[in-house]
């Protein structure tokens, strides 16, 4: 395999608490050099003058359709727009058709994705046999299979019993489990956030509580069980609030928020655009700045993008019609960078937590420039200037609120495992 000499960038790599302008070198796949005037005999060398160079990304909480709605996504498409947007490695939710609740199908994830995808597909499992929160999965066998966590996002596992053993069991099974926060009772028919934004819309609202009571109730069990919880997409102020109390009594936390809950604000809504309609729904301004908060103090440790891709006439409906979801592997830098420039998070601290917290979170080698780590490494230019096409990007599919934004900051270029998947001046993804 080719040598290449990445040369000039500004290195950051918070598994090193590293941020300084160094040359890299890639050899065989890893990481072989990290310093000043290496030597570039034999190499490819890149100028990284101005750019920023970083452990690949990593995206604990995607929806890439395949195997059963390849209409939408599937790994290939979910791949190339993953390295277009700087992740190397995508851990995909268990909500395809069928489930991924057996090995046979997480085995399946991981053939197709080893031929299709340029991006690593880390699969992760159902918790309960088709979602449906009643009966736990073969924890120990999809385990071995590879799946690296277990979850039931999209649904909700509504019975606490259940949902102890879940975790009692993941802890012998050494994975997280992730879970979407929503009391479906509370919740009812919402589609926005409950409040002024829903009542001048006239559009049912899905009130803070319901994610609050049931993040309460998983941080009673994960303490009394021992277990990884980890919460997904977190949008409320109180719900931060009860992870921060929890984290300080000690409970095994951790905690994710989306780009465009750190971004948006239920007023996104107005327009009645389909896009913005997502579970959890965008919430206030209060949320938004608590989130921020909680990001910058390290209550929230993962920054991931719930990326959830559907197709066109699926989302051009009525408002509480629609599916929630909305498209974000190419467009979670560019617009988390808005954290950066209003200093609410350092160049070293967004990188953790796209990249090194989600590694570590799942288990997984990355997060890392190290010498001997594998060679995913991602170069962005932070400044930039973009318009966001989707009709021109590597998803198969167009449900995003940010459709031609005037974006800065994107990634340059992505290398997995050594390899140069994407060059953003060739606009294509590479294999």
């Amino acid at each position: 395999m080719a040598r290449v000499l990445i040369r000039g960038g500004r290195v950051l790599d918070p598994s090193l608490d590293l941020d300084d302008t160094l040359d890299l070198l890639i050899e065989d796949g890893r990481i072989a050099g990290l310093g000043r005037g290496l030597s570039d005999d034999g190499a490819e060398v890149v100028d990284a003058a101005g750019a920023w160079v970083a452990p690949g990304f990593v995206d604990a909480h995607a929806h890439l359709r395949e195997p059963g709605q390849e209409y939408k996504e599937d790994l290939a498409s979910g791949g190339n727009a993953a390295v277009a947007g700087g992740f190397t490695q995508v851990a995909c939710m268990a909500n395809t058709d069928p489930v991924n609740d057996d090995p046979s199908v997480t085995m399946y994830i991981l053939d197709r994705a080893e031929k299709d995808s340029p991006a690593r597909i880390r699969p992760i499992a159902a918790a309960t046999r088709g979602l449906k929160g009643q009966v736990m999965t073969e924890m120990m066998a999809l385990r071995e299979a590879g799946a690296v966590a277990f979850s039931d996002d999209g649904a909700t596992i509504m019975d606490a019993g259940v949902m102890r053993r879940v975790l009692q069991y993941s802890k012998l099974a050494g994975a997280p489990v992730i879970v979407h926060a929503e009391d479906c009772h509370l919740r009812g028919a919402g589609v926005v956030n409950e409040g002024p934004v829903s009542t001048r819309l006239g559009l049912p609202g899905n009130p803070c509580v319901a994610e609050e009571v049931l993040v309460a109730r998983d941080l009673r069990l994960a303490a009394i069980t021992g277990a990884h919880l980890h919460v997904a997409h977190v949008s409320t102020a109180g719900a931060v609030a009860l992870i921060r109390r929890a984290r300080e009594e000690g409970v095994r936390v951790t905690a994710e928020a989306t780009p465009h809950h750190l971004t948006l604000t239920d007023e996104a809504t107005t327009g009645y655009d389909t896009s913005t309609r997502v579970a959890p729904p965008l919430r206030s301004a209060r949320d938004v700045d608590a989130l921020r908060q909680g990001l910058a103090e390290g209550v929230i440790d993962v920054i991931a993008t719930d990326h959830a891709p559907h197709a066109s006439y699926e989302k051009e409906v009525e408002f509480t019609e629609a599916p929630p979801g909305m498209l974000g592997l190419e467009t979670a830098l560019a617009v988390v960078l808005e954290l950066v420039r209003e200093v609410r998070l350092t160049p070293l601290e967004l990188i953790r937590r796209l990249s090194t917290n989600p590694a570590r979170l799942l288990g997984l080698e990355g997060g890392s420039l190290a010498v001997g780590a594998s060679a995913d490494v991602v170069l962005v230019d932070p400044e930039r200037v973009w318009t966001y096409d989707p009709s021109l990007g590597f998803s198969k599919s167009r449900n995003s609120p940010w459709a031609g934004a005037t974006l800065t900051g994107r990634v340059a270029a992505t290398f997995v495992a050594g390899r140069l998947v994407y060059q953003y001046e060739r606009g294509v993804s590479l294999r």
